[in-house]
């Protein structure tokens, strides 16, 4: 399987675009800036998503007024020359928290929100609540009194999916370009089979101004997920679907 053209969609590899091998780019910043000017050749690939919800929202949403985002309005604006196929949305149901019961509630309105995008799906992990006793700060570990009981919640699930997705839609063929929403290192494996074993590209729209310096060598593009963009990808605050109107939560 070759990868197709930035300019179109017959096949081509490396060679062909004059680049057997990658450069070898001595700073982070550099590698950066050429793989942007890489993906500002791509014009009408067909294009998958694939999104760390989870990733996404305590990088770049949690402490801003940016919760309620169209996902697929985002990726327009982010990848205007791109063809969008699917966008998978990797998550899982959360459970209400002491000081914040509603929590469940809001994550429900929003993805009844992001259901109504035609071509978007919703894969769910699971996710856990238990008490555990863990190390207090500062304190000694010698007495059993430098223990507190803390509520510990886990994500699971999510990272394996978006790969999983990501493995079995490369090889079926359906994208010739994929973007993972994303900074989790451990996504590096999937990614670079899809690109040096598949020949196909793979780009991070990266969450927040830090980016994963284990991920920038095995992508062909990056582009920042900045605050302008949110806030011009944001859902009209009264939607409707098969059920009715809703709205978006009143504390978002």
């Amino acid at each position: 399987m070759q990868r197709p053209p930035f300019g179109g969609l017959a096949p081509y590899s490396r060679k062909n675009r004059g680049c057997k091998t990658r450069p070898d780019y001595s700073t982070a910043g550099d590698t950066v800036n050429c793989k942007l000017n890489l993906y500002l050749t791509l014009h009408n690939v067909k294009t998958n998503i694939y999104v760390d919800g989870f990733n996404l929202y305590f990088r770049c949403l949690r402490s801003t007024p940016c919760k309620w985002l169209d996902i697929a309005k985002l990726c327009q604006l982010l990848l205007p020359h791109n063809t969008i196929n699917q966008i998978k949305y990797f998550t899982a149901n959360i459970k209400p928290r002491p000081g914040d019961p509603d929590q469940p509630l809001r994550q429900k309105i929003y993805f009844r929100a992001l259901e109504t995008i035609p071509n978007l799906s919703i894969i769910r992990g699971t996710f856990l609540t238990h008490h555990v006793r863990m190390l207090k700060v500062g304190c000694p570990p010698a007495k059993d009194t430098s223990y507190v009981n803390v509520i510990k919640t886990e994500e699971k699930g999510s990272d394996v999916n978006l790969a999983t997705h990501l493995l079995y839609d490369a090889c079926r063929g359906n994208f010739e370009c994929a973007a993972v929403i994303s900074k989790d290192s451990d996504l590096l494996e999937p990614i670079r089979i899809v690109r040096e074993e598949l020949g196909l590209t793979v780009g991070l729209l990266n969450p927040g101004k830090k980016k994963s310096l284990a991920l920038i060598p095995h992508v062909d593009f990056i582009k920042e997920i900045r605050r302008g963009v949110l806030m011009a990808s944001q859902f009209p605050s009264e939607l409707e679907d098969a059920k009715g109107k809703f709205s978006k939560p009143v504390t978002w």
